[in-house]
């Protein structure tokens, strides 16, 4: 899983400790230099061809329907009844939550037919339309600026041409042969926003023109008629300023433009695997040059850039998952297992103007990295002073820490 509260640039001018995109940077020098762009033969081979055929509605997904419940989550929830007796009945609230389905390496696209198939049998057991949303996360090179969610695809190991013929065309298939169902697909949480702030790390400029070309191939591949495609949009501690706004939309259009248009997706997702409370100014304490001190504030400025920027009409998807406790950090940079973190608003549809959802991206429970400094994918970000100590891989249950989202839980259980 990813950690979207990822930020690594480091400025002479920043006074804040460690590495942030707290100050809104000077995005001068960003570009990738000759040397990372692709060859013509290469850019020849691996052209986008855009999607012209029929996208699915513009309208919130959600609407008229309801949402999914993902029965392997619950299952794994109420394993932790075992460890707290007292709190059953808080655990089973909790496994009735949606939560997305996340399609992190080739092989877990094997989820994807259970959980269609899951979802029917819902929808026929409610006589109403029931959306999976699933999270489409295993771009090559992916995790340019940090290590514990690194994927499994490489650029120089034919990564771009796997994750095109061996994921989303798979993926794809598999969406289309289920018309009647609405899909939700949240694209590549981490990737698009390290393009706005993070070029002057290596991997990510290497990584830039290959990043842009694989989610307009996705986009492209994937925009179908029964399909609400979101493209990840990092969250106000990374992206609230202005010059980062403004930054990010431009290469959101560039990539729409690459994929058949702006009319190719649904909307964007905000707050994914982060910790931002929706409302107050709790922000200003972390950066008070920040003009979005909450997460709300940063999707009405978001907003207001995109369509400057010629991207109209779109909704958004906040991550509530783990957002229920304001103060919960001492940085924005701190991203891993926050301790003090509690679980947020419940996931709602259409709760406030220009929200389609507030949806459990995140699985609430699952580790955001490990802190072992002798493990694979160890980023230092998970031994900070914000985060929870003995914390598993990536993705793995985490149960003491799911515990503790659930005592602190914002509405409470």
């Amino acid at each position: 899983m990813p950690h979207s509260s990822r930020i690594l640039i480091c400025s002479l001018l920043s006074t804040l400790a460690g590495c942030s995109t707290s100050l809104d940077p000077s995005l001068e020098g960003n570009s990738p230099t000759p040397e990372h762009q692709p060859s013509a033969a290469a850019a020849k081979a691996l052209a986008v061809k855009p999607a012209t055929g029929p996208a699915a509605p513009s309208q919130n997904p959600f609407a008229g329907a309801s949402f999914f419940v993902n029965p392997s989550y619950a299952e794994r929830v109420l394993t932790s009844i075992d460890d707290a007796p007292d709190k059953e009945a808080a655990l089973r609230e909790v496994a009735k939550q949606p939560t997305a389905i996340w399609l992190d390496r080739i092989a877990a696209v094997d989820r994807v037919p259970p959980a269609l198939a899951a979802a029917a049998q819902q929808a026929a057991a409610q006589g109403q339309p029931r959306v999976p949303v699933f999270v489409v996360y295993d771009l090559p090179n992916r995790d340019c600026a940090a290590h514990a969610s690194a994927g499994e695809l490489r650029a120089e190991a034919e990564g771009e041409q796997r994750y095109r013929s061996e994921f989303i065309d798979v993926i794809a298939g598999e969406f289309a042969r289920h018309p009647e169902q609405r899909i939700v697909a949240i694209l590549e949480p981490d990737s698009l926003a390290n393009l706005a702030t993070n070029m002057n790390v290596p991997k990510c400029a290497e990584s830039a023109d290959l990043y842009k070309r694989s989610i307009a191939y996705a986009i492209a591949t994937l925009s179908l008629p029964n399909v609400y495609l979101y493209i990840d949009a990092a969250h106000t501690g990374w992206l609230g300023w202005d010059g980062n706004r403004s930054a990010m939309a431009a290469i959101y259009h560039e990539v729409l433009e690459l994929a058949g248009g702006t009319d190719r997706i649904r909307g964007f997702a905000t707050n994914v695997s982060n910790y931002n409370a929706l409302d107050g100014n709790w922000g200003w304490k972390l950066e008070s040059s920040n003009p979005c001190p909450s997460e709300y504030c940063y999707v009405e400025k978001l907003n207001e850039t995109l369509e400057a920027a010629g991207i109209r009409g779109k909704g958004f998807l906040v991550d509530t998952s783990r957002n229920g406790v304001a103060e919960a950090r001492t940085q924005w940079g701190h991203w891993c297992n926050i301790k003090g973190a509690g679980l947020g608003e419940r996931p709602a549809i259409a709760p406030r103007p220009l929200v389609d959802a507030y949806y459990w991206v995140k699985p609430p429970g699952e580790s955001d990295g490990v802190s072992d400094p002798k493990a694979p994918r160890f980023d230092e970000y998970c031994v900070s002073q914000d985060s929870a100590p003995d914390a598993p891989q990536a993705g793995e249950w985490f149960s003491s820490y799911f515990l503790e989202l659930v005592d602190n839980a914002n509405p409470p259980l």
